[in-house]
Order: structure tokens, then sequence, then C-alpha cells
């Protein structure tokens, strides 16, 4: 009987302990994701517009994600074979900094200072970025070398100095792709900051200035320069300046809830032609400045499938596949046009032989 009784009080002792235990383990764990949950910001995760690229899209092409010449950003300025990019960013430093009269590095700095902890809300991964020190010396270092090279490209260059890159250069190609990655970005503010500090009185603004290197460097049809028509504020990095003249004249569409039918498949360009489909392209007869994009250049109609056709260059694969990886990871993109664009041409040419024939044919 007395050791039933204590065997009795030791398990209503246990169960005390073991709901005790219990208790601890659930207030910790709400103490921890209450302590995580003090650094959550909300407008700080929507304010990000410079992302890592995911790993399912960096797997199937490292290379295009990745720059060859130079590094503008904090991800990547700590690769050593881009160390030698490193001397011509203090000559165009050098180059920025005598532009104005009266103009020193210690004002410069004192106006980044300003932007600093709105640029740090830009980019996706802050653990990179150093100290605050390091961050102002990259948006300096780096900020000066962009806005001075795309200077250089426009042929402003001060009276009586040469090229410090020659525009017809084979470097001067390699660092506009680096420009073009999503992952070697700077906020577009910081640049026009910098561009205004020693922009002269007849000096075009920076944004009509990248808008002339796009449409140089960047080889898609239809890109114009109304797209930029009161976007200064919006634009958010260089990336997105090339998204906005590809995506222009598009209209938002209704907001509709999703359909499954969406997940049926497209017959490929053999079953439409088995059908009876005939195609006909589009893209390289069209005019810049005429104002349709890319993406209005698909249409179906009465058994004629218009499809836009451009041409395919060394850089080509790495601008699009990092216009695709900025419309998946920004909550700013709302309407994926390179995405449906990918999708629609993967389901249209579904064979190297099939992607072959549509080549000769534009030939």
């Amino acid at each position: 009987m007395i050791c039933r009784k204590i065997y009795h009080q030791n398990s209503g002792l246990r169960q005390t302990i073991e709901e005790g235990r219990k208790g601890y383990h659930l207030s910790d764990i709400e103490e921890r994701i209450n302590e995580m949950n003090k650094d959550l910001d909300n407008s700080s995760i929507k304010s990000r517009t410079i992302f890592k690229v995911n790993v399912s899209l960096r797997k199937s092409n490292p290379s295009a994600y990745t720059p060859k010449m130079v590094s503008i950003d904090p991800y990547h300025r700590k690769n050593p074979q881009l160390g030698s990019m490193e001397n011509y960013k203090l000559l165009y430093l050098r180059r920025f900094l005598q532009r104005k009269e009266g103009f020193d590095m210690k004002s410069c700095i004192r106006e980044l200072e300003k932007l600093k902890e709105e640029a740090l809300k830009c980019y996706d991964d802050i653990e990179d970025l150093g100290n605050d020190s390091q961050f102002c010396q990259m948006l300096l270092l780096d900020g000066c070398f962009v806005v001075e090279f795309i200077r250089e490209c426009c042929e402003m260059c001060p009276e009586g100095e040469e090229e410090i890159i020659s525009f017809a250069s084979y470097i001067c190609y390699q660092i506009f792709r680096d420009l073009m990655l999503l992952e070697n970005q700077l906020p577009f503010f910081v640049l026009n900051k910098l561009h205004d500090m020693t922009k002269q009185d007849d000096e075009l603004p920076l944004l009509l200035l990248v808008n002339d290197s796009i449409i140089f460097f960047v080889d898609l049809p239809n890109m114009i320069s109304e797209s930029f028509k009161n976007t200064k504020d919006s634009i958010k990095h260089l990336l997105h300046a090339v998204h906005i003249a590809s995506c222009h004249g598009q209209h938002p569409k209704k907001n509709l809830k999703y359909d499954i039918k969406r997940n049926k498949v497209m017959p490929n360009a053999t079953e439409l032609s088995q059908a009876g489909v005939s195609f006909v392209k589009a893209g390289l007869h069209v005019k810049l400045g005429d104002k349709t994009s890319l993406f209005d250049s698909i249409k179906f109609e009465n058994g004629l499938m218009t499809i836009p056709c451009f041409r395919v260059y060394d850089g080509t694969e790495t601008i699009l596949r990092n216009l695709i990886a900025y419309e998946q990871q920004s909550s700013d993109v709302q309407y994926k046009y390179f995405i449906d664009f990918a999708a629609f041409m993967d389901h249209f040419i579904d064979s190297k032989k099939m992607s072959v024939c549509f080549a000769r044919k534009e030939s």
C-alpha cells in the first residue's frame, strides 16, 4: 500500500516535471521567435532590389550570373580574379573628382554617407557588405567607375583627355556585360547622385546617358527612349533600366484568379504546323521608336502566328537569364514578361533540330 502511494506520488512528480519542461520549451521557442521579429522590417524586405541569384537558376549556368571583368557590388568584391580592374576604378575616381573645381573626396563621401542606410536596404544579403566605412568606400569607387564609364561611352571625356578604356575594345564590351548582372548592381539613386555632383550645365541627365548606352550595347529589338520618361525615381539599377526599355508600351492586365487551364502544355511548332498554323517573323524589321516591344509581337490570328525574332550574340543569354532572375526575385515586377517569353519559346521550340530550322529561315 505504501509502495503504491509512493509510486503514484513519483508518477505525479514526473508528470509535473515533464509539463514544466514542455512549458519551458514552448516559452523558449516563443522568446527566440520574438527576438527574430525585432530584427524583421517588412519595409526593408520590400525595398530589396539587388538580389543573389537563387540556387536553381545559378546551377543551370553559373557563369551567366558571375562578373568576368569588374565587380561593382559587395557580392563579388572579394573575387581575386577581378582585382585587375581596381586600378581603373582609381583612374576613373581621379577624373570624377577633377570634373568640378573645388570638389574634393571628403565632400563626396559626406554626400554618400547620407545615402548609406537607404542603399543598405537595397541588398538581399548584407553579410558581405563589411562595415560602414568599407560600404561607403565601395559606393564611392564603384559608383564613380560606373558613372565615368558611361560618360566615356557617350564620348564625354574631359577636353584634352583620352579614353581610359577604349570604347572599341573587348574590355569595354565585357564591362558592360558585367554591368547587366543582377548580382553586380548599385542602387540607381547612388549613381544619379554622383552624376549630379559633377554634372556640367550642358550635360545630359544620367538617365539619358544610360539609355543611349543600353541601346548601343544591348541588342534586343525595339528599345526606345520614351520608356524612360518620368521614370528617374523608379529605376532601381541598370538591369532594371534594361527591363523598362524592353517592356515599354505594356498595359497592366486585369487581376485574374489563378486558372488551372494555364497548366496545359502548349503545342510545339511542328504540331501547330501540322494543324495548319502558319508562322511569320516580327522584330528585326520594326524600327526603334515604334511603340511595340518584343512581347507585343507574339500574336495569333486567323491561323497565323507572329513570332518575334532578334539576333543572338555572345551576351544575349547572359542578359536574358539575368532579366528572368530579376523578375523571379523582385516584388516590384508584377508582370513577368521575360519569364513568359522564355516559357513560350521553350514549349514552341522543343528540339535542337527545330531551333536550327528556324535559325536557317532567319538567315
